[in-house]
């Protein structure tokens, strides 16, 4: 089972860092943007596209690295005051029994979604610039699939009394 969270872990990590150079792709094409639009006066028409298209990679990317390395904001003040096992069963509950299945039909929904795109060569339509959509559908479901992997891990080890760092829950409180 470790081996198994350890890949779901290199996985998240390894999305975050594809999420890292599209945030460079996004910083670069807005300096571009604001360079053309008000040094040159002659402003793209494909700008608007690439900055949801990365905001929206991005943060679908970096998702399941946050929930790894439990950076996600929460507002634990009623698990503060529960013991432990307690803490670890209701987390287990709700990571495996609720937020698992929802992001597995996000997921499912994501993958039908890309490949629709993908088969039809649909494009933006409301956009002049009219980008193929199948590679930001495509990549908004990888990173869902990378969250509800992470989730059900994250389930899995609050079931088992761990974290991401392999440390007993009860050793840390």
């Amino acid at each position: 089972m470790t081996r198994l969270f350890d890949i779901v872990d290199r996985i998240s990590a390894a999305l975050s860092r594809i999420a890292d150079l599209v945030t460079l792709v996004l910083v670069a094409s807005m300096i571009y943007e604001v360079a053309a639009r008000y040094v040159f006066g002659a402003p793209t028409i494909w700008a608007f596209d690439i900055s949801y298209m990365c905001t929206g990679t991005l943060f679908i990317l970096g998702a399941a690295n946050a929930l790894r390395e439990d950076a996600h904001v929460r507002i634990d003040f009623l698990a503060q005051k529960m013991p432990a096992a307690l803490r670890r069963a209701v987390e287990a509950v709700i990571f495996l029994l609720f937020l698992g299945p929802i992001f597995a039909l996000l997921t499912d929904f994501a993958i039908r979604r890309a490949w629709r795109a993908w088969s039809t060569a649909e494009v933006e339509m409301v956009s002049p610039w009219a980008p193929l959509m199948w590679p930001f559908y495509s990549l908004l479901a990888l990173g869902l699939l990378a969250l509800t992997l992470q989730i059900a891990v994250h389930g899995l080890r609050a079931a088992l009394g761990r974290d991401a760092a392999g440390t007993d829950f009860e050793l840390k409180a």
